[in-house]
């Protein structure tokens, strides 16, 4: 039986699509930088970080964090203060910071790339049901929070 598409068709199916392009890049490739070892443990750090805060903002406000689905509130607080996705800028910081653990800097070339799918694919249908159930507030929330950073 073939799964349905929303199983599939995820954010972190694509975000594990671009870590194993980086790590077979990594792999086949590598290109140590002296800077990569440190930088890369940071934006790793981070990335995990601010999609762990997220989860928590999204459990307390009771609210799925799953595309495509309705949410059940609008969550402004912690981290959302700062960008409206950052559970998807997390997932870039994390795969920005795997590039360079891998020793794969041609792979960060993925991080633009992989936000820009996210954003056509996801973002941008995501904010339409939050602007459709939340209206002015949502309205007021995006004025003031930018998408990315």
């Amino acid at each position: 039986m073939k799964p349905p598409l929303d199983l599939v068709d995820i954010p972190p199916v694509w975000l594990a699509l671009c870590l194993a392009i980086a790590w077979w890049l990594g792999h086949g490739w590598p290109m140590p930088l002296p800077f990569a070892p440190a930088l890369g443990t940071i934006l790793l750090g981070a990335g995990i970080a601010l999609f762990l805060a997220a989860l928590r903002e999204f459990a307390r406000a009771r609210t799925t964090v799953v595309p495509r689905r309705e949410p059940s509130a609008l969550v402004t607080t912690g981290v959302f203060r700062l960008t409206r996705n950052p559970i998807y800028l997390g997932d870039a910081l994390i795969l920005a910071g795997l590039a360079l653990l891998w020793q794969a800097p041609l792979a960060l070339l993925l991080v633009p790339a992989f936000m820009a799918f996210i954003d056509r694919r996801f973002i941008r249908a995501e904010e339409a049901r939050l602007r459709a159930a939340f209206g002015p507030a949502f309205d007021a929330w995006a004025g003031r929070t930018r998408r990315w950073l």
